[in-house]
């Protein structure tokens, strides 16, 4: 039980019991939490420069500390001088302790050092209780030196969770401390 990551003790202890009331559950089965955390770091300049999709699986390796897997392209392009079986990114899939160690950092360290930021957009739910964002700069994490980076890649991050409704599942990123963006309702 102890060694578990601090943002899974705080979902069980605090958020759980927020949202049993707050949407009336009648078991703590219905409580949504978050299955997992998917990023995505597509390089499509890696047609070429292989160097830059090395470089990416570096960087997304440091900032999950999981080992991604490479993605291919599924078709030709000739507009973009792409053939199917091309590498032109990498992702990775977090799950359990992993996942809720690196919710952590992005939520207390990473995002907040987005330039301009205002807080995250709310639009992102996918109708289903999942959430999509894109991070512009893979610098904002701390792991990753500014000084080794050869190219600026945006990361594109999913967050999915057992919410059946946006609702809920805005609610249960909320009440973990997620920083949306404040809503007009919420400022009067």
């Amino acid at each position: 039980m102890d060694n578990q990551p601090r943002l899974k003790i705080k979902y069980r202890e605090a958020v759980c019991p927020y949202l049993k009331d707050k949407f009336k559950y009648k078991s703590v089965m219905q409580i949504p939490v978050i299955t997992k955390i998917k990023l995505n770091m597509g390089v499509g300049e890696s047609i070429k420069d292989s160097k830059l999709l090395d470089a990416a699986v570096e960087e997304l390796t440091i900032i999950s500390g999981q080992k991604p897997a490479i993605s291919k392209a599924k078709r030709s392009v000739s507009n973009f001088k792409l053939r199917k079986g091309m590498k032109i990114g990498t992702h990775v899939t977090l799950r359990n302790a992993i996942m809720y160690e690196f919710l952590d950092r992005l939520i207390e360290i990473s995002i907040p050092r987005i330039r301009d930021f205002q807080g995250m957009p709310v639009e992102s739910f996918d109708g289903r209780g999942n959430y999509n964002f894109g991070i512009k700069e893979q610098t904002v994490f701390p792991e990753i030196k500014f000084d080794n980076v050869i190219r600026a890649n945006g990361l594109n991050v999913t967050i999915a969770t057992t919410a059946k409704t946006d609702e809920e599942a805005y609610e249960l990123l909320k009440a973990i401390g997620f920083p949306f963006k404040k809503t007009k309702t919420e400022d009067k």
